[in-house]
């Protein structure tokens, strides 16, 4: 089966707010087993409104449509639907029972007749009663397909998806098993990755498909089987994955798609009882923001000095000044030292230091933009590396920041 995916609304297409609305949409009809085959972001525009419906009905069995339920006047998708479907608006009671319960427990304002105006709903469709809003989901269908259509506001939609929708897409509808998998490499590129596992991908099963997703740093490796026996599915992918250990298991460090290497390393260290600390140059609090965006991170990370800085490595890290004027301040020697030396200040089972070259100018270093160097102390010991990360700005620092936690994941592993 496979469906499409209508975002409505201008402020997609200028750039106001991002369309976070379709990737929760996928991500919930996958589950059941729903492909979907496109996603599209239209204006609020009667005429690319009905394009977009009839393009749509042409190839898919179902059309999730999101946005333009407002009750203002530039929200016209009901209106439209309307056209659409050779309907009219009919007032639905339980809609209006329910916009006036809202507004009698929830809202300080009266409620006025554009609220009223909500509980407008198509007569040939099933209204779907939103509890977080006013404005209801709405089902119908035509000939073969399924049009369903959700308000743009995302916790209103995704209240929608999960206690109406999906349950009557699975009641409605009989489906195919989808089963992902996804394996989480860090420290080798697509192009590597894809010449090591070459015989094993060639032999996959007809029923199981293979993506390379590659972002600075690591690379996911995603499997799909599609079929009806789920089991099968299950056990065949289990194999799979075992096999693909034996090639590649160095470095792979999770099966979980949402699981991130920082999150891989708060539960590291979780379960040691251990902890950790950062002192970050070229970085600038990247990796303590990681860290600290995780629940439970006080558990293990005691803190951070961001000594951007020279003369804060010296004064707060209490690296030896003619350490930094022998080596650089872009030195295996500097990122040792900051690293050992965080450690004792927060008194830490772990630390990482970096320091390097961004750009776009050298600064207080004469080595290449781009050159960078992570240390990693551990309880026993304490090490630096040395890597050359191009030359776009944004992307050193995002991959040093993987790396990062790649080398601490690593050291952690020996604990």
């Amino acid at each position: 089966m496979f469906a499409e995916i209508i975002t409505i609304g201008d402020e997609i297409l200028i750039g106001q707010i991002i369309d976070t609305n379709s990737t929760f949409i996928a991500k919930e009809l996958n589950k059941i087993g729903i492909s979907v085959y496109q996603i599209t972001s239209i204006q609020d525009d009667r005429e690319h409104i009905l394009n977009a419906l009839k393009e749509a009905e042409s190839r898919v069995d179902i059309v999730i449509i999101t946005g333009g339920l407002g009750p203002t006047k530039d929200d016209i998708t009901k209106h439209t639907l309307c056209e659409f479907f050779d309907d009219t608006l009919v007032e639905d009671p339980i809609v209006m029972a329910h916009i006036e319960e809202l507004f009698k427990n929830h809202f300080s304002t009266p409620i006025s007749d554009l609220n009223r105006k909500q509980a407008l709903v198509p007569k040939k469709a099933i209204a779907l009663q939103n509890n977080f809003g006013t404005a209801p989901g709405m089902w119908f269908r035509d000939n073969n397909t399924v049009f369903v259509s959700l308000p743009g506001v995302p916790f209103e939609m995704k209240g929608l998806m999960q206690d109406v929708v999906i349950p009557k897409i699975q009641k409605t509808f009989k489906r195919p098993h989808i089963l992902h998998k996804t394996i989480m490499t860090y420290g080798m590129g697509e192009s590597s990755i894809a010449e090591k596992i070459e015989s094993w991908e060639d032999a996959l099963p007809s029923f199981i498909s293979l993506a390379y997703l590659p972002n600075l740093g690591r690379v996911r490796l995603r499997l799909t089987a599609k079929g009806d026996n789920e089991a099968l599915l299950a056990d065949t992918v289990a194999e799979e994955v075992k096999k693909l250990y034996t090639i590649i298991g160095d470095i792979i460090y999770g099966e979980q798609e949402d699981e991130t290497i920082e999150a891989l390393v708060a539960r590291l260290l979780t379960n040691k009882g251990m902890t950790l600390a950062t002192a970050e140059s070229f970085t600038g609090g990247k990796i303590a923001e990681r860290i600290t965006a995780m629940s439970g991170a006080s558990n293990y990370y005691k803190g951070s000095v961001v000594s951007y800085a020279t003369e804060i490595k010296i004064a707060v890290l209490k690296v030896d000044e003619d350490l930094v004027q022998k080596h650089s301040v872009v030195s295996a020697e500097v990122a040792t030292a900051m690293a050992k030396n965080v450690k004792q200040l927060l008194k830490t089972d772990f630390a990482i230091a970096t320091t390097g070259n961004a750009g776009p100018t050298k600064g207080d270093s004469d080595m290449d933009v781009g050159t960078v160097f992570i240390a990693i102390a551990s309880p026993t010991a304490v090490f630096s590396e040395k890597f050359v990360m191009g030359k776009h700005r944004e992307r050193i620092v995002e991959k040093s920041v993987n790396k990062a936690f790649e080398l601490l994941q690593k050291e952690i592993l020996k604990f």
